[in-house]
C-alpha cells in the first residue's frame, strides 16, 4: 500500500520543519511518543522534518531553531505546561517562526480549565457547575460543595491527560484529592461529575471531525485508559444519530472558537442521563500516539495519518 506523498511544490513551500516534542511537564513521555509519530508521518510524506526535544532551555532552543538549522516552521507536539499553554507560542511569535495549532491566547485559555469554563458560562455554552480553590480551607470547601454536590471531579486547572484528576464522593475523599491536586497546580477546579457517556470531537481546519464515543472499565477516561489500556473502546461511529452528531459537532466548534483556538485540536464532551451535552475541556495539542483520538477521527474522515500531519502543518503557510 503506497503512502501519501506531499507534492514537490508543497514540500518546497514547507521547507525545513522542526517537530518539537518532549518538554519538562508531567506529559513529557506522551509528548515524545506523539512527536516521534508526527516526525515519522511527515518524513514518510516527503517533508524535510527533524526531531527537536525541548527541555525547557529557551536560549538553547532559540539557538537550535535559528542558528544551527534555520528551521522554516515548527510542528508543535508538546503537551502540557510550557508547550501547550501559550509560552512557547509566544516565543515563536517573537522569532517570527510559524507553528501549528492555536496562538498564545487560545493556547493559554484552553490550558486553563477554570478560565475556559468561565468564558463558556459567559457565552451560555453548557458546562458542568464548578468552582475553584487555591488552598485547602475545609469550611470554604464545604460551602462550595453545597452548591455543586457530590459526586464531583477534582482537577488541577492546568494539567492535561487526566493527570491529577479524582472522582470524589464524600468530604474525606475531597480534602485528600484537593491536597494532592494542589501539589500539581496552585489552582484546583471542582466540577460537578456528569454521569453518562463521554464523547470527543477532533477539530481540523476549524471544523469538526467524526465524533468518537468512549467506553472504559475505569472510573473515567483517565491517563491509563488514554495511553496504556487495551480495554478502552472507541465507538466510531459514535452511536449518536445524525441530528445529535451535528449538534455536538456544532457545540464543539463553538467551544473551540470561543477560546480563540485555531487550526486543530480536540473538544471533550459528556452526555448526561437526560440526553444533555456538557463541555469539559479543549485540548489544543492532542495526543498523536497509536492510542490517540484525532488520528482515529481523521481516518474515519478518509485521511491517513500522513495526510493528517501534512494538513495540520500546511495551516502554518497561512500565518
Amino acid at each position: 500500500m503506497s503512502c501519501f506523498q506531499a507534492s514537490e511544490k508543497l514540500i518546497s513551500e514547507l521547507g525545513r520543519v522542526a517537530v518539537v516534542m518532549g518538554g519538562n511537564s508531567a506529559e513529557r513521555e506522551v509528548s515524545l511518543k506523539s512527536g516521534k509519530e508526527v516526525l515519522r508521518g511527515l518524513k514518510a510524506a516527503g517533508v524535510d522534518a527533524f526531531e527537536l526535544d525541548f527541555h525547557g532551555d529557551a536560549q538553547l532552543f532559540i539557538q537550535t531553531l535559528i542558528a544551527e538549522h534555520s528551521f522554516d516552521r515548527v510542528f508543535l507536539a508538546l503537551h502540557g505546561r510550557g508547550g501547550e499553554d501559550g509560552t512557547l507560542q509566544g516565543l515563536l511569535d517573537i522569532l517570527e517562526i510559524p507553528y501549528t495549532g492555536s496562538g498564545v491566547v487560545g493556547s493559554a485559555l484552553a490550558m486553563d480549565k477554570t478560565r475556559s469554563k468561565y468564558l463558556w458560562k459567559g457565552m451560555n455554552l453548557p458546562t458542568p457547575q464548578f468552582a475553584y480553590v487555591e488552598e485547602l480551607k475545609p469550611e470554604m470547601v464545604t460551602q462550595l460543595v453545597s452548591l455543586i454536590g457530590f459526586p464531583l471531579a477534582v482537577k488541577p486547572s492546568r494539567e492535561g491527560s487526566s493527570i491529577g484528576v479524582f472522582k470524589v464522593n464524600n468530604q474525606t475523599q475531597l480534602e485528600a484529592a484537593i491536597s494532592a491536586a494542589l501539589k500539581m497546580d496552585e489552582q484546583v477546579l471542582l466540577e460537578h461529575w456528569v454521569e453518562g457517556s463521554e464523547y470527543t470531537v477532533g477539530i481540523l481546519d476549524g471544523k469538526p471531525l467524526p465524533i468518537i464515543g468512549l467506553k472504559t472499565d475505569h472510573v473515567f477516561y483517565d491517563y491509563e485508559a488514554k495511553y496504556e489500556s487495551e480495554s478502552t473502546q472507541y465507538l466510531l461511529p459514535s452511536g449518536l444519530n445524525a441530528e445529535e452528531e451535528q449538534s455536538v459537532g456544532n457545540l464543539a466548534e463553538r467551544a473551540f472558537t470561543a477560546l480563540g483556538c485555531t487550526g486543530w485540536g480536540r473538544v471533550d464532551v459528556m452526555r448526561d442521563s437526560k440526553g444533555r451535552f456538557w463541555l469539559l475541556e479543549v485540548n489544543t495539542i492532542p495526543g498523536m500516539t497509536d492510542h490517540s483520538l484525532v488520528p482515529m477521527a481523521a481516518k474515519a474522515a478518509g485521511l491517513s495519518f500522513e495526510e493528517l500531519v501534512v494538513t495540520i502543518l500546511t495551516q502554518t503557510l497561512k500565518q
